[in-house]
């Protein structure tokens, strides 16, 4: 997983997820998706989409954009949806595997600073604050 992330930015030379997802020929599109929905990723002739909650914050769909792709590199041939968690249940694998490329992908290049705490590193990277629980440093 780590593999991944690191050539798509070695190969992109950014580690931008909508600039990745460009290269890539994956269409993004913005559509309200509910209170509990923040995005999607499909297949749909040939052609790969992820959609994203307009109603998200920049830093949000920053994030549900990395993680959409991350379905796209890691789970070839299916369609995920990226759940809002305020469930009781933990989040299937396939998920959790979403968001630590993601959180891999948008820190790639950056360290966390001595001193720094792993929260005002994730601010500083765009990671949203919920996303904590998934680095894996």
């Amino acid at each position: 997983m780590d593999d991944t992330a690191a050539h798509l930015v070695h190969k992109y030379k950014t580690n931008c997820p909508f600039e990745i997802a460009e290269a890539l020929g994956i269409h993004i599109r913005y559509m309200d998706l509910g209170k509990s929905t923040k995005g999607l990723y499909y297949k749909k002739l040939r052609r790969r989409f992820i959609v994203i909650n307009q109603g998200l914050s920049d830093q949000w769909q920053r994030f549900v954009c990395a993680h959409e792709l991350g379905h796209d590199r890691l789970h070839k041939g299916l369609s995920r949806f990226f759940l809002e968690e305020h469930s009781y249940f933990w989040p299937g694998k396939l998920e959790r595997q979403a968001n630590s490329f993601a959180i891999t992908l948008l820190t790639a290049g950056q360290e966390q600073r001595p001193g720094e705490t792993l929260e005002a590193f994730a601010m500083r990277t765009g990671i949203p604050r919920e996303m904590l629980y998934f680095f894996d440093l």
